[in-house]
């Protein structure tokens, strides 16, 4: 079951059997070129277990839709190179990027878990929210 709750305009928050998953992104303007189309953006990710048992985070999926409606998927194995395992009342937290080319869009997607008994479950990652400078337009 999945319950999703807002936590800013642009972050989002949810969680899926147990699974708490809080992003929180931010727009990096020092490494962006707005004029160039390219927009550069950090998110930070934390995922508590407020489960009752081990879990192990195999893999990642995520869309992500720029301004334009141009959408991305990513798909691979765990998330910054690691697959942690996660203890009730434990969690793991990661920062990541995103580059996109158009001022603002979304991402969203989900992270599959494997439990102790090698069931596996997709836990939620609810929509937040890319947002940028807007580009000045030429007179």
């Amino acid at each position: 079951m999945s319950s999703p709750s807002a936590t800013t305009n642009l972050s989002s928050e949810v969680v899926t059997n147990g699974i708490r998953v809080r992003v929180t992104p931010q727009f990096i303007p020092e490494t962006s070129d707005p004029i160039g189309g390219r927009y550069n953006f950090a998110y930070h990710v934390t995922i508590s277990n407020d489960g009752s048992e081990n879990v192990v985070l195999r893999k990642r999926h995520w869309k992500i839709v720029d301004g334009d409606g141009d959408v991305r998927s990513i798909e691979g194995d765990g998330v910054v190179g690691q697959q942690p395992t996660i203890a009730p009342g434990g969690r793991f937290e990661y920062h990541s990027f995103a580059p996109l080319e158009t001022h603002w869009g979304t991402m969203e997607g989900s992270f599959t878990f494997e439990r102790a008994d090698h069931t596996a479950f997709d836990a939620q990652i609810a929509r937040f929210y890319l947002v940028g400078i807007e580009p000045k337009r030429r007179k």
